[in-house]
């Protein structure tokens, strides 16, 4: 078969180095709710980007898990027409789930985007763990190892055919025969991937692949630093340096009285907590109407001191 045509559309395009973040820097994002009407969500990007958040995010699901009946729009159809109204910020979806679509589709998608975005893509990848939405749609949802062995197929083919190789792959789950992106994507060498993992195992494939680790808070601090040491020695057993691997955590509203957008100390507290945690990437949920005055508040004092308190640190390491 013939190698996918590098002139008349099936190259690169304008191409972008993929984004080398400092990983001195904290880094801040936001994740949308796709249950919101299209024109309120395509306000709301602009805001926050606006606002200076790093990155924007959708959730990645058929049906809603905390509101089962309500609208919810498919990801990553919204996500190239968001990023036609934004311009700077990063986005992606935290995390696409493996299970809702071939893997090789999903790359093709993410390359797409990432030229619609000018480069701006984050590949968000998780192994998917919503029953009822698997359930109604007809789509198997494995238990036991089978799950985790799918997931990093899927995790190689689109590494794979996002850094422009011709593929052909025979796993227990992926079958490709000479498959391609083209256009490749315009981030060289590929988009950053972030993987999404828990266990021993899902941490094993991010350890391999992830440009960005995504976890989501438990048990509080203390668990989410146990992870970052799980991490830490698979990212060593797999031949990496564990700095190479960014730390991210999306926060969610998990009760009223452990929500970071309940005021500016509560804000700056879950940062503090899971800063010291080892997270450099802070990935919030959106705030309710009613925490909006918290939201700016956030954007214009908290953001700004953070950032700068990072500088310093970084400028004192480097005065040594």
């Amino acid at each position: 078969m013939a190698e996918p045509d590098s002139t008349d559309g099936g190259g690169r395009g304008a191409e972008s180095p993929t984004v080398r973040w400092d990983p001195a820097a904290p880094r801040f994002g936001i994740r949308t709710q796709q249950t919101r009407p299209y024109e309120e969500l395509r306000e709301l990007w602009q805001r926050y980007e606006a606002m200076g958040f790093d990155s924007l995010w959708l959730g990645d699901h058929l049906i809603s898990p905390t509101r089962p009946g309500a609208p919810y729009y498919e990801a990553w159809s919204l996500l190239p027409a968001l990023a036609t109204c934004t311009s700077t910020v990063r986005l992606g979806v935290m995390v696409s789930c493996a299970t809702l679509r071939h893997p090789a589709l999903l790359a093709r998608a993410a390359a797409t985007v990432d030229h619609v975005s000018g480069g701006r893509l984050e590949l968000g990848l998780g192994a998917g763990w919503y029953t009822p939405e698997h359930d109604a749609f007809g789509i198997p949802l494995a238990t036991g190892p089978e799950p985790v062995e799918a997931f990093a197929e899927t995790v190689e083919v689109c590494d794979r055919l996002l850094r422009g190789e011709v593929v052909s792959f025979a796993g227990r789950h992926v079958t490709l025969r000479g498959a391609f992106c083209a256009p490749a994507p315009r981030q060289r060498p590929r988009p950053p991937l972030t993987v999404g993992a828990h266990g021993p195992r899902m941490l094993a494939v991010a350890a391999r692949f992830a440009d960005v680790w995504n976890s989501y808070r438990l048990d509080g601090p203390g668990e989410v630093r146990r992870r970052n040491e799980m991490l830490d020695e698979a990212c060593l057993a797999a031949g990496r340096a564990p700095a190479d691997v960014r730390r991210s955590l999306l926060i969610t509203v998990r009760r009223p009285n452990d929500d970071p957008w309940a005021s500016v100390d509560a804000f700056r507290d879950a940062v503090g907590r899971y800063g010291d945690a080892g997270i450099q990437e802070f990935v919030f949920d959106m705030p309710l109407e009613c925490q909006y005055q918290v939201l700016e508040r956030v954007a214009v004092e908290v953001l700004p001191q953070l950032r700068r308190r990072s500088d310093g640190v970084r400028s004192a390491h480097e005065a040594v």
